[in-house]
């Protein structure tokens, strides 16, 4: 095994040799270089928080593809890169910004000093890819010392494999799955000389979305973390992640939904419900609560559009990306909260949720947003739990806030669309179908109930036996209830 030395020798030589022109095709290691620059340099900075003002740190900054662009709003900039050729040329380029100052030194080094808690943002693209595993963990426990209560650590990796087309003698970059730095950072702790505890929170991870457009590859992935006091309360998503949808859990929901599904039907009703949208080739599809990607596959695979899939979910998110990896379909993700997220008016043409909405108490100004980010003319598919008319049994209402659900009548639905500003809405009750899928599952279940006790269990396999009974008693009785509502931005 080499020492990390040796693997900071290695890096440094392949980056010598890549370097010898100090082009942007030789930083981007790619013949379309200068076309990918000018879609994605704007992209990737559209990632960060504000930071007018504020002390920007840059890891890798090369020639300083990023270093002008962030140069002019940061109050000061650190450009840090360990290739001294590379660093000399971005202080040619970009030396007259007088709030800039440049430093040859390799993030591995302890001679690399940066006051604790004196960043505000923390950058780096294409730089983590170049380090060991222990070097990762170790220049992360550092970057949350150096960024600021309540300052942001962004980076920008390729995952699984290259992108770029330049020939390499050799290649010792890290292709890792996206999961590897979620987990790295994720655990990151660190305490101040006050006793205050304080960690990383994921602000989000999401495809770079120049790649899939230009080569249909979900590889490029870029993370938004923010440094938090440990106390702070990020409940759902922690919730999401560790108990709703924890890795286990998904494998599960997959063996009884199939292969990259975690709704109701799987496969089988994602069919019958994404023809209702009449989808056309070209079409940019927003699936809100996209899941492990398998309606967005389906929906590329098969329709030719642009699907964006959005989840709270890092889990899920991980996992989508995972999944589209090789399927050279134009399918990005984003962890990302629809209550918080922003599009530009008209951006989609469709928008598709399944069964997401129930998570959701502020309703009316998510369908707000729905009906601003579509296109005019543009068609919205909701499916989602909901309840019948009246007040529910004493068994349902603890049902509801144990999950933490906030659901509505089918009418009540109905009207909170047309209060958007949603025309031509369409409310049908699918309980009929939801309790047939739900028996459907059950017998499937049954039928590989060796295989499945095996990978995961008897216990898991009694608990999921028993909810998707409770919820088929509760369907045939009326009292859940699953709508589909179709409405139009006029």
């Amino acid at each position: 095994m080499a020492s990390a030395r040796d693997e900071r020798q290695v890096q440094k030589s392949y980056w010598i040799q890549h370097s010898a022109d100090l082009s942007v095709e030789s930083m981007m290691l790619d013949s379309k270089a200068t076309d990918l620059d000018k879609e994605e340099r704007p992209e990737v900075l559209s990632q960060l928080p504000a930071y007018e003002g504020k002390s920007v740190l840059e890891l890798g900054a090369g020639i300083g593809r990023f270093t002008g662009e962030l140069a002019q709003k940061a109050g000061q900039l650190l450009a840090v890169d360990f290739i001294e050729s590379a660093i000399k040329k971005n202080e040619s380029i970009n030396g007259h910004h007088k709030n800039v100052k440049f430093l040859c030194a390799d993030v591995t080094s302890p001679n690399l000093h940066v006051p604790e808690g004196s960043v505000d943002v923390i950058f780096s693209n294409w730089l983590l890819m170049y380090l060991s595993d222990n070097e990762v963990e170790n220049l992360a426990e550092k970057m949350i010392k150096w960024v600021k209560d309540g300052g942001y650590i962004f980076f920008r990796e390729s995952c699984f494999h290259q992108s770029g087309d330049s020939k390499r003698n050799y290649n010792p970059t890290h292709y890792r799955e996206p999961r590897f730095y979620t987990k790295v950072f994720k655990k990151c702790h660190m305490s101040d000389d006050t006793g205050n505890s304080f960690e990383l929170s994921l602000v989000g991870c999401k495809c770079i979305g120049a790649y899939v457009r230009s080569k249909k590859n979900q590889n490029q992935i870029c993370w938004l973390w923010q440094k938090v006091k440990s106390e702070d309360d990020r409940g759902f998503q922690r919730y999401l992640d560790s108990v709703a949808y924890s890795h286990k859990t998904i494998s599960r929901y997959e063996r009884v939904f199939g292969p990259g599904f975690v709704s109701t039907g799987g496969l089988e009703t994602t069919k019958e419900l994404v023809a209702k949208l009449e989808l056309k080739p070209g079409q940019k599809v927003l699936d809100v609560g996209c899941g492990i990607g398998g309606g967005d596959f389906y929906m590329a695979e098969n329709f030719d559009v642009e699907v964006v899939g959005i989840d709270l979910s890092i889990n899920m998110i991980s996992l989508a990306i995972e999944n589209a990896i090789g399927l050279k379909c134009a399918v990005e993700f984003d962890c990302a909260d629809c209550t918080k997220k922003t599009y530009p008016e008209g951006t989609f043409d469709v928008i598709y949720t399944r069964d997401s909405m129930l998570h959701i108490e502020d309703k009316p100004t998510v369908f707000r947003s729905f009906y601003k980010w579509l296109k005019p003319g543009g068609k919205l598919l909701i499916t989602d739990y909901c309840k019948s008319a009246g007040s529910p049994s004493i068994e349902f209402a603890k049902y509801i806030e144990k999950a933490g659900y906030y659901l509505l009548d089918l009418k009540a639905y109905s009207q909170m669309l047309e209060n958007a500003g949603f025309v031509d809405v369409i409310a049908e009750d699918l309980t009929d179908q939801f309790v047939k899928s739900l028996k459907q599952e059950l017998i499937a279940l049954d039928n590989s109930k060796d295989d499945f006790i095996d990978e995961f269990g008897e216990e898991d396999y009694n608990q999921i036996v028993e909810r998707w009974k409770a919820k088929q008693a509760r369907g045939a009785s009326g009292e859940q209830m699953w709508g589909l509502f179709i409405a139009k931005k006029k």
